[in-house]
This record gives structure tokens, C-alpha cells and sequence, in this order.
């Protein structure tokens, strides 16, 4: 991990993930891209005559950045900062590959309704669109995860997710212990059904990830999202891993809306990786 990208909009929850980011930054030997979206209208860009309003907000942010970015827990850390006047979220996307970021940092409050930038519906957009992976960082800002819940659906298209869910946690020395969570209703599968698609997928896996059809634990609950919590609880989870679909999804594991329900609701840090 060389690059961390964690998006600012100098609240606290931007400046829990920059915190988090920065314990991740100094056991990976990773530099951290600090980058704000200041959102000026096309008017304040455009026109002539507003040219001298939009050099005021530019300054003003660098100076806010400054700031900011003079913390203690930065000392030794390699931070580049960037300021972009994108007022749409999906474009943290395009920010992190012009970085070649490996993992993108982001604060939230889940869907409380506040005023910040980093609402519940902004996370939501780069989960959903992001290529990299997301670490959404909620209450708090220590980062002493040990046990992680990863959950999959164990499709073969997920093979790849899960191949790079697992060697972030195990970047991240965090032990992964892998979900199931079997539905009622229409996406009900017995246990035998199941158990053949684990084991078909365990045999498509390649490298050293190779896993043992008990290492995955099926539980049985109302909703993935329900399922993925109470399993954590049980288990006393640090941190939640899940894949997502962004909104292309077609299946009922991790399209976007659940994928997205799981980062908003979940009390927990969530990693998500898109499929």
C-alpha cells in the first residue's frame, strides 16, 4: 500500500479518517493524498468579473488546509494536498486514480442529518462508485481492529473482491473470520445448496487464499444487512468487510442499495470493494 487518499472537508469526521488513515500510513510506509472539493458554482469559475471571488475561496481553502493538516500524529508522514472544484462525489473516484491511490479513507456520521459534507448520502456515492477500495470511518478515531467479518454471497464474480478484501486485511494484520448470510423467502438456499457453492467457489480461488468450506460460517437471518450486524455483535467484530455492486447490481447480496444501508447504518468501520 503506497498511496491512502482521504477526502476533506474539515469537520471531525474528516479529520477521524485523516487520523485513521495516518496510523495506516505509518505501518505501510504510505503516503496520504489530502483533497478537498470546494464545489464553486460554474458562474464563481466562469464569468470574468466573479474570477477574484473564486482566487478568494481557493486561498482561503489552502490556508484552511494548512491548518488542518498541522497535526502531531502526521509527523514523518508524506502528505500531498489537493484542492478540486468537483461538487459531485463520484468524481473522488477520478482524484484517487489520478493518485494511483490504493485505498481511499472517509468519514461519516451515517444518515443522522447533519450538515456536514460527509452525510451518509455523499459517502454513499463514493462507496457506490469508487473502483478503489473505501474504508468509511465512523465514531471515534482509533483504528485497533483485530477481527474482521467479511461477508459474500460466494458467487464466482466475487472471487476477485474477496481476493482483494482479504489481503487488505491481511496488510492490516486483521484476522478474517468469512459470512454467509442465508434469506428467507424467495433467496432461500438449503444448507446443501449452499455448502456446493462455497466449495465451488473455494476451488476457483487462486494463490495463498485458499480457504476450508468450515471456515465459513452461514447464519441465518431476515436481511444481509441484519445478518452482517449480528454476526458482528456476536463475534465482537472490529471492522465489517463487504463487496459491492454499485448500482448495477442484479443480485439481491451487496447491490448498491444493501452495500449501501450497511455503511450507513453499521457502527462499525466498513471496508467496501467494488465488484
Amino acid at each position: 500500500m503506497k498511496k491512502i487518499l482521504v477526502p476533506v472537508d474539515f469537520s471531525e469526521y474528516s479529520e477521524n479518517a485523516l487520523k485513521v488513515a495516518s496510523e495506516i500510513a505509518k505501518k505501510q510506509n504510505a503516503e496520504i493524498v489530502a483533497v478537498h472539493m470546494l464545489g464553486l458554482s460554474d458562474a464563481v469559475i466562469t464569468k470574468e468579473e466573479d474570477s477574484m471571488e473564486g482566487m478568494f475561496f481557493l486561498k482561503l481553502t489552502q490556508k484552511r488546509f494548512v491548518e488542518f493538516l498541522d497535526k502531531d500524529y502526521l509527523e514523518g508522514i508524506t502528505i500531498h494536498q489537493t484542492v478540486k472544484n468537483y461538487k459531485v462525489f463520484s468524481e473522488i473516484d477520478d482524484v484517487a486514480k489520478e493518485h494511483n491511490a490504493d485505498l481511499i479513507v472517509m468519514g461519516s456520521h451515517g444518515s443522522s442529518g447533519l450538515s456536514e459534507v460527509f452525510v451518509g448520502s455523499n459517502t454513499e456515492k463514493v462507496v457506490r462508485t469508487s473502483a478503489v477500495p473505501v474504508l468509511v470511518i465512523k465514531e471515534g478515531s482509533s483504528f485497533n481492529a483485530s477481527k474482521a467479518v467479511f461477508a459474500s454471497d460466494y458467487k464466482l464474480e466475487s472471487i476477485n473482491v474477496f481476493n482483494r478484501v482479504t489481503s487488505i486485511f491481511k496488510l492490516l494484520d486483521i484476522e478474517v473470520k468469512l459470512l454467509y448470510v442465508n434469506l428467507p423467502g424467495e433467496y432461500y438456499l438449503s444448507t446443501n445448496e449452499i455448502e456446493q457453492r462455497i466449495a465451488n467457489f473455494i476451488i476457483h480461488l487462486h494463490g495463498d487464499e485458499k480457504i476450508l468450506p468450515e471456515d465459513v460460517t452461514i447464519y441465518s437471518d431476515y436481511s444481509v444487512e441484519k445478518g452482517v450486524f449480528n454476526y458482528a455483535k456476536r463475534i465482537k467484530a472490529d471492522i465489517i468487510g463487504i463487496p459491492t455492486h454499485g448500482r448495477k447490481g442484479l443480485a439481491h447480496f451487496f447491490s448498491g442499495s444493501i452495500s449501501e444501508d450497511i455503511v450507513n447504518h453499521s457502527k462499525l468501520p466498513v471496508l467496501t470493494v467494488k465488484i
